[in-house]
């Protein structure tokens, strides 16, 4: 899932699991006879068919029975919902670190909720087959009926199924009848747009045509050559291709993962590649727009990805070829911005160096046109580098890439992941309440200061980015100037 990167998952093989999740199994089991669950009460069998469902799971949703004990769903956060010592991983709470600004976080955090404690909050869980995306579309629907996300715990079962559980607020009442109707309705409205697409596949060939001819990008297959795998996700791979003697990079979208979002998402992105010429921004040089062989050829980046760059082959940037880098990234999103297009899942691994060290802005699939006096609400992008108002589902602009852009600039100067000791969820709710990543000690004093106006909470204070490479090309200019000065 994309958004996941293993947030509270787990592929653990079944296993034994002692006196607590017998008393789990027997009291979901009561429960459903005392409320004539017609298959509980019919059903010779159904016992045995709950047991071995109940086989098929992960450990920790057995922790997580453990905790709730088959609770109501509505409870007081001050007296009944206290953190399990085997979830401390996944609760906000708990977090445990040496850094000062995290223990303040963590602190305010625990504070506020006791100060909100009579604070109706209730715990809403869904049970789903487990696909791409599945926690965005969630969080998605409960911002839709006003509901605020306290935290979200997710588990994955052995067999393809999901768990997401999450302890929110936001609904006025203790009683549940009014908001498992919302929940109803709210679901209904969302199927249509999550199912999978059986008579689309011509769709995207269609968008495309509309916009104008594709002769000269449309990629013939019988001239590509693919060959090994760079990276895999959810809904697509990346290979290392041939097409007419020039080395590529094909991304594949899995033809079974197809869907109309998916197919919008090709759609969108082969519509701004098309369209986007500049050097800090990746060539685009053709696609496939014929299902199910949806792919789309750019040009073949051999410096990898930031990322990589950093974490993998753990670099350390001296400060002038930071600001090269930076300065890279500012061209290619003031290129893009200039056009009217917000890039919403800018980071590292969606930053690609060239065979010259030359970063360029990859990866448009989350990528959109802004309107004139459009606004954009859904949540996309990564949620380490996500800003707020996306987290939020608030109306955006272009400053949430700002906002992804600081934390890049963060990560070039530490050369650590963004929140590494959270797990990506974590780090989002923390981020809606106020955290940022510590301050280096070492970094620049101009460089952390731009970093600060960047990650503003209000989008309007942070600057843009023909403002940004200005800055930063003055600081690389007075750095250059002082090694020159020095005999460097």
């Amino acid at each position: 899932m994309d958004l996941l990167e293993g947030v509270g998952e787990s592929s653990s093989p079944p296993r034994s699991f002692g006196g607590y999740s017998h008393d789990i199994r027997t009291d979901v089991y009561n429960r459903l006879v005392e409320t004539g669950h017609d298959e509980a009460v019919s059903n010779p069998d159904f016992r045995e068919q709950l047991e071995a469902h109940f086989n098929r799971l992960p450990p920790r949703i057995f922790l997580l029975g453990q905790m709730a004990k088959i609770k109501k769903l509505t409870r007081d956060l001050a007296t009944e919902f206290e953190p399990c010592s085997k979830l401390e991983d996944l609760n906000l709470d708990v977090i445990k670190n040496s850094k000062e600004t995290k223990e303040k976080f963590v602190t305010d955090s625990f504070s506020q909720r006791h100060e909100n404690s009579s604070v109706p909050v209730h715990e809403i869980i869904f049970s789903a087959v487990d696909k791409p995306k599945l926690l965005s579309q969630l969080s998605a629907l409960l911002s839709d009926i006003g509901l605020n996300i306290r935290e979200a715990h997710v588990f994955s079962t052995t067999d393809g199924y999901s768990l997401d559980v999450f302890v929110v607020d936001g609904w006025p009442l203790e009683e549940t009848d009014g908001l498992y109707a919302a929940m109803e309705k709210a679901v209904a409205r969302s199927e249509g747009s999550w199912s999978h697409s059986s008579n689309s596949h011509s769709a995207v060939a269609k968008a495309l045509a509309a916009e104008g001819k594709s002769g000269d990008w449309e990629i013939d297959r019988r001239s590509l050559k693919i060959g090994e795998k760079i990276a895999s996700g959810s809904c697509g791979d990346l290979y290392h291709g041939v097409y007419l003697g020039e080395d590529v990079a094909v991304k594949v979208l899995k033809s079974g993962q197809l869907n109309d979002a998916l197919e919008d998402e090709f759609t969108q992105e082969v519509a701004i590649l098309r369209q986007v010429h500049h050097k800090n921004v990746v060539r685009f040089i053709g696609a496939c727009t014929k299902c199910p062989h949806l792919c789309i050829v750019t040009e073949y980046m051999t410096g990898g990805s930031l990322y990589d760059y950093l974490h993998k082959n753990r670099n350390v940037l001296e400060l002038s070829q930071l600001l090269k880098f930076s300065i890279d990234v500012c061209k290619g999103m003031e290129y893009l911005h200039g056009n009217n297009i917000i890039h919403r899942d800018l980071k590292t691994a969606n930053l690609l160096m060239d065979t010259h060290n030359v970063v360029k802005v990859a990866d448009f699939g989350v990528a959109r046109f802004l309107i004139q006096g459009g606004v954009m609400t859904a949540e996309t992008g990564t949620y380490r580098w996500m800003a707020p108002e996306v987290i939020n589902h608030q109306p955006y602009d272009q400053k949430a890439d700002v906002f992804s852009f600081s934390i890049v600039l963060w990560e070039l100067v530490t050369a650590k992941v963004p929140y590494d000791t959270m797990t990506p969820l974590q780090a989002a709710l923390g981020v809606r309440q106020g955290l940022r990543p510590e301050l280096p000690k070492h970094g620049h004093p101009k460089l952390l200061d731009l970093m600060q106006r960047c990650w503003e909470a209000i989008p309007s204070s942070r600057p843009a980015f023909n403002e940004i490479r200005v800055e930063l090309e003055n600081l690389l200019l007075e750095v250059e100037n002082n090694l020159e000065a020095n005999g460097a």
